[in-house]
């Protein structure tokens, strides 16, 4: 009998055990089908795990459709490209969703706009996980506007399309610096000898993800990537903590410069002003940073406030005091409160086993396993919906607008989450007959939160994007006064002058090229058709 035998045979033993007639009918096909995903879930530090029962039974929806579906988010179409308005700070989900992403999720990734009430416009990127960039596409969010980005912790969930952005920003509009905001190292030593303090911050990120694409920035390099009359930003003009300075080599004006602006994770304002991250008078945005618990020392959230608003961007945490403290404000509370939620370990399990209801616990050992590692995963990083409902509950005022992301939406998590919020905040409003009246919303991509500045200050918003899946991204809006790209040869410009024009051939070996003539014979047609 081979291992994978002998390990089937004494799974459906110990399912035996214990087991209601319904329960081995419910995991009848389910259970033995997922022994590669418990079988790696088990190991070494799989404890027993706090079972978390809803606080009233049954408050989980069982209706399958419920689960195909997510019919509370907002409806009210937003069209991409809609201009700002002088005074809206306006909030886009581009990504919503834990890893792995989904078909309607991508991973998690906000993007914050604000009008030009001082003058001018300001925008931000808060996280970039993987997938996000065709959603900026979708809704005309172009390279151009996506020049600081601001990570909450370098996980690949949030931080993997940065490699994208960057990449690819000089071959659209942007053609300066790519700003990049992020925790500081760790601290955290390995635990094995020679207990290795890892250089695992922002800066030396930013740095390897240059040297690493290097042959992409060189191939591309016979595009223009910078324009003669940028000014980069200095410390005192972006109200920043360090110096902007590239890693590498590049010049500061140049599109595949690449600038941390690095933050010490364990500031929070205990000092005024130590926590500060941006600070721009010309725009009048200031954006300030908190530690929070998740996985390893180096996760931050972020508050950003402007024109008499405010927004808190929690991203990934286990229940902490600082979102709470962020979140009052001072007495003032917050517009925005944008907090991470996650299912109880018990949902995480049934919804990886593919199960329609959770068993009771322990109940088979594939169970146990994944309820067990459901419960690891929570105790390292993250804040089920009952949390959530309890940091809710200890912020006073309440935010005028909560904001549960990265978090599986469907019908019936999100109807079993409101449950356990409302468990810790009666007041809470839901699902009210007008949707700028409730006072909690569940993130879903493309959802855009309008909130205006104003005395007093009018409703709060929910729209959903309304965009074409098969379309193409913005037009590139380039300036007038491009410098010649790093290849170049002599030639003719749109002008019809002699310039330095790109070279698309100077790093290539034609030996072997077919071209399109060769001794006065056509190949194929120069013109692509």
């Amino acid at each position: 009998m081979t291992k994978g035998e002998q390990k089937m045979k004494s799974t459906k033993n110990k399912m035996s055990e214990g087991m209601t007639r319904r329960e081995a009918l419910k995991l009848s096909g389910l259970a033995l089908g997922s022994l590669a995903f418990g079988g790696a879930m088990a190991g070494p530090g799989a404890g027993t795990a706090r079972a978390q029962s809803c606080p009233t039974a049954p408050c989980y929806p069982t209706e399958f459709l419920k689960t195909q579906r997510y019919t509370y988010g907002p409806s009210a179409p937003f069209i991409p490209g809609t201009k700002i308005g002088s005074n809206e700070m306006r909030i886009t989900f581009l990504g919503s969703m834990f890893p792995p992403p989904r078909r309607a999720n991508q991973e998690m990734s906000i993007f914050v706009e604000v009008g030009d009430a001082k003058g001018e416009a300001d925008q931000f990127v808060f996280d970039c996980g993987s997938g996000v960039c065709s959603n900026y596409d979708a809704m005309l969010i172009g390279y151009g506007r996506m020049d600081k980005v601001f990570i909450s912790h370098l996980h690949g969930d949030h931080m993997s399309d940065l490699t994208h952005i960057y990449c690819f920003g000089p071959s659209g509009d942007r053609k300066s610096p790519l700003y990049v905001w992020g925790p500081g190292p760790s601290g955290v030593r390995s635990p094995k000898f020679p207990y290795r303090l890892y250089d695992d911050g922002t800066r030396a990120y930013c740095r390897h993800l240059r040297e690493a694409m290097r042959w992409h920035t060189e191939s591309f390099s016979f595009q223009t990537t910078s324009y003669a009359s940028y000014q980069p930003p200095t410390r005192e003009s972006w109200g920043l903590p360090v110096q902007p300075i590239p890693v590498g080599d590049d010049s500061r004006d140049e599109g595949y410069a690449l600038v941390p602006i690095q933050l010490d994770w364990r500031k929070y304002g205990k000092v005024p002003g130590d926590n500060v991250a941006y600070n721009n008078p010309k725009t009048g945005v200031k954006i300030t940073h908190f530690p929070v618990i998740h996985t390893r020392q180096g996760s931050i959230g972020y508050k950003l406030e402007w024109n008499g608003l405010s927004m808190i961007y929690t991203s990934d945490t286990r229940p902490e005091t600082h979102c709470i403290e962020q979140a009052k404000n001072g007495g003032n509370g917050v517009d925005v409160f944008i907090h991470e939620m996650l299912l109880p370990p018990e949902l995480m399990a049934m919804k990886d086993m593919r199960l329609p209801e959770p068993l009771n616990y322990p109940g088979p050992l594939e169970w146990k396993t994944a309820v067990d590692q459901a419960q690891m995963i929570e105790d390292s990083s993250h804040s089920p919906q009952g949390a959530f409902g309890y940091i809710l509950s200890q912020i006073t005022p309440r935010p005028r607008l909560t904001v549960a992301t990265h978090f599986p939406v469907a019908d019936d998590t999100v109807e079993c989450a409101v449950e356990s919020v409302r468990n810790h905040c009666p007041d809470i409003r839901w699902q009210t007959e007008k949707l700028e009246d409730d006072n909690i919303a569940w993130s879903v991509d493309l959802m855009v939160i309008s909130v205006t500045a104003g005395d007093p200050k009018p409703k709060i918003v929910q729209k959903k994007g309304v965009v074409d899946d098969y379309g193409w991204p913005p037009l590139p809006r380039n300036p007038d006064d491009m410098n010649p790209p790093k290849y170049w040869k002599w030639g003719v410009d749109e002008q019809g002058n002699i310039a330095k024009v790109g070279d698309p051939t100077a790093q290539l070996d034609k030996s072997t090229l077919i071209p399109a003539e060769e001794d006065g014979k056509e190949n194929y047609c120069s013109n692509g058709y």
